[in-house]
């Protein structure tokens, strides 16, 4: 398939707004499966994992290649809970496209401004289906004025919905200005084009201005052509939101209703259309091993092979899955590629072409596709793999730090080595999941972005790898960190094996703004402190790092300075220096009162208007603060703040407080001082 031909697209939104369910019609239409899988049914396609079928959510993205119109279209399906958020992460990095999926009753919900803004880093361009028209409680107009409103888009519908609720039963089509229907009982039935009625006409003829107005602001030709009251062809027209998408100067709509089988075809239209193909879009910038300057990579078949290693999946038959978005070059079955990460040769035994969970073997993968390559044993998420002739490393992706943590423990001590092959196959795959043992008690302990989401892991030991395990209560991961300046001299001197080691330095610890991570550097010429010496204070603090001051939990938001240190030529080491460090960092920290941290989340709850005085009561009580309340027609949506540790449980709580009608999401926000400490 030639490179034009391809479309590399994410479908992303919140929880519930219906992406799974379009990504169903979409592979129906497009052929890939023969009758329609159903979320609510636990038959959807896309959803393959068990849990994700008991649970009617999508936890892992999965990826699956259909055609539409001649163009290959590779869709990655991505989680709209926020638990899931290094799922949607690793998508977005590796997209060309995305189609942004809007509930016509919620709106623009909290996860949504979430994946937008994740998209906004990455510059995807993007065109949005808002879906759902059948619903009580549909308005796509309001939907319309809140994509302006909290995602600050440029909104230009190209289709208008006929009805609204239960008679909805068609869309205005802006672009050919006519009436699109679907038979109802029949979804492989064709689509049926009508003239406009007199009753649509009026309002068509409106949104088909404001239309033909915004596509002005991109092309000078179509504003003459409107002005001098001529035809505007349509291969003009379409050239022209092309151009907008991929400039990202606003955003084309499409509406549907993807459970009734209403408005997906158009929708495959316009990501053929209008999203772009790998080389509408600019070189990808790397980073040379040899030297560390930036290097352009030219998305070209003809270039050194260069891929991104965007997710792994473990299977227990052929090892790890890596699922890979090649951008530059041909990678081949059966031959060798280096890992610029691991500096290590791998050879790929075989070369996939997935569908979700089944798959079909290919020869080669080459510039601009997405495929899984089977054989590397070492790899994981964010390694570049190309030529070792060729050496550039693409970008590596970031992720937030886990908030959560739980015990974990095997039920028959002959499981125990079992257990931490499987942790360790889990972190792998996952980078928000992290996996540590506990020196003191020698606990295995796990850590990660919710409830939920450790609750999938943990389910996913026990049912899918079969060990019997133990979990404890979650814990909250607190940090800590300092409140105020100190300067601090710390000096070693030990005897060992005869030799005396001395080191003496003096440290500056201060506390720096939320967010700034924790820093080292020294402000000690190489002729106070040989080079080797300085290396190994380094090494103390960052080692320090983790370690703690109070209580054992790591350090955030400080930064230290050597400022000064004695050298003695006869008795100095690394080991003393070293040793100084993490014995200087410890006191230090402790005279510069110390404090504790906890993880401080937002949280979105969404609850109908009758139980909303219950509601922000029972938040208020867990510490929670409203930063706002904001009413729409059948809902209420509830901004806060609250910290973690007051929140575990809520979801039941909520589902007792509005009778199982609300929702809510949770995500990271900031660390914040601990009131009482633990």
């Amino acid at each position: 398939m030639a490179v034009e031909k391809m479309r590399n697209i994410g479908i992303m939104a919140h929880i519930d707004a219906g992406k799974t369910t379009t990504t169903e019609r979409i592979l129906f239409y497009t052929g890939k499966s023969h009758r329609i899988g159903e979320v609510d049914d636990g038959e959807a396609t896309m959803d393959w994992m068990e849990q994700e079928q008991n649970r009617g959510i999508t936890i892992v993205s999965a990826a699956t290649t259909c055609f539409w119109n001649d163009c290959q279209i590779n869709i990655i399906d991505t989680p709209g809970h926020v638990d899931f958020t290094a799922e949607v992460e690793r998508s977005l990095r590796v997209l060309d496209g995305a189609v942004a999926i809007f509930c016509a009753v919620g709106g623009v919900e909290p996860q949504s401004e979430t994946v937008w803004h994740q998209a906004d880093t990455y510059s995807v361009p993007r065109i949005a289906y808002i879906n759902k028209m059948d619903r009580i409680g549909a308005d796509f107009f309001e939907v319309l004025k809140e994509l302006e409103e909290k995602l600050g888009a440029n909104p230009v519908p190209l289709y208008l919905p006929i009805g609204y609720e239960s008679n909805f039963k068609g869309i205005i089509d802006l672009l050919h200005m006519r009436e699109i229907y679907w038979p109802e009982d029949d979804p492989k039935a064709g689509v049926k084009y009508k003239p406009l009625s007199d009753e649509n006409s009026v309002i068509a003829h409106k949104w088909r201005e404001k239309l033909l107005d915004s596509l002005g602001t991109v092309s000078d030709e179509i504003t003459e052509l409107y002005l001098e009251g001529e035809e505007i062809p349509i291969q003009l027209i379409n050239t022209t939101i092309r151009k907008g998408v991929l400039k990202q100067s606003f955003l084309p709509i499409f509406v549907g209703a993807s459970l009734r089988n209403i408005g997906v075809q158009p929708l495959l239209d316009g990501i053929t259309e209008y999203l772009p193909a790998p080389l509408d879009l600019p070189p990808i910038t790397g980073i040379s091993v040899k030297n560390e300057t930036k290097v352009d990579v030219e998305r070209v078949e003809s270039g050194n092979p260069l891929a991104l290693i965007f997710k792994i999946q473990n299977d227990r038959e052929a090892g790890p899955l890596c699922y890979v978005r090649v951008y530059s070059g041909i990678i081949k079955k059966g031959t060798t590629v280096y890992n610029m990460n691991k500096r290590k040769r791998e050879r790929l035994t075989r070369i996939l072409r997935m569908h979700s969970n089944s798959s079909e073997d290919l020869s080669t993968l080459s510039a601009g596709d997405i495929g899984v390559i089977i054989g590397m044993k070492d790899a994981q998420t964010g390694d570049t793999i190309g030529s070792e002739g060729h050496q550039v490393l693409l970008e590596s992706m970031h992720f937030p730090e886990p908030v959560i943590t739980v015990a974990i423990e095997p039920k028959t001590m002959s499981d125990m080595d079992k257990l931490k092959k499987t942790l360790n196959s889990l972190m792998k795959e996952d980078p928000t999941f992290k996996v540590k043992e506990d020196d003191e008690t020698g606990q295995l302990v796990i850590s990660g972005m919710g409830e939920l989401h450790l609750d999938v892991l943990v389910t996913r030991v026990t049912k899918e790898f079969k060990i019997d395990a133990r979990i404890g209560s979650p814990q909250v991961s607190y940090r800590e960190s300092i409140s105020k300046e100190v300067d601090f001299t710390e000096k070693f001197q030990k005897i060992m094996a005869g030799k005396e080691n001395t080191a003496e330095i003096t440290l500056k610890v201060k506390p720096l703004s939320s967010g700034e991570g924790t820093t080292f550097e020294s402000a000690v010429s190489e002729k106070v402190l040989p080079r080797e010496y300085q290396d190994a204070v380094q090494r103390g603090i960052m080692n320090s790092f983790s370690g703690g001051i109070m209580y054992g939990y790591p350090t955030i938001d400080i930064g230290v300075t050597l400022t000064d240190a004695v050298y003695n030529e006869l008795t100095s080491s690394a080991f003393a220096y070293e040793a100084a460090a993490a014995m200087g960092f410890d006191n230090a920290c402790r005279q510069a009162s110390p404090v504790l941290l906890e993880p401080v989340m937002n949280v979105d709850v969404l609850c109908p208007k009758d139980y909303i005085g219950e509601v922000i009561n029972n938040l208020t009580a867990r510490g929670g603060l409203v930063n706002s309340l904001e009413s729409r027609p059948a809902i209420e949506h509830i901004n806060s703040q609250s910290p973690l540790a007051k929140m575990f449980g809520y979801a039941t709580v909520l589902r007792s407080l509005t009778q199982g009608r609300g929702t809510f999401s949770m995500e990271f926000s900031h660390f914040a001082p601990k009131e009482g400490g633990i």
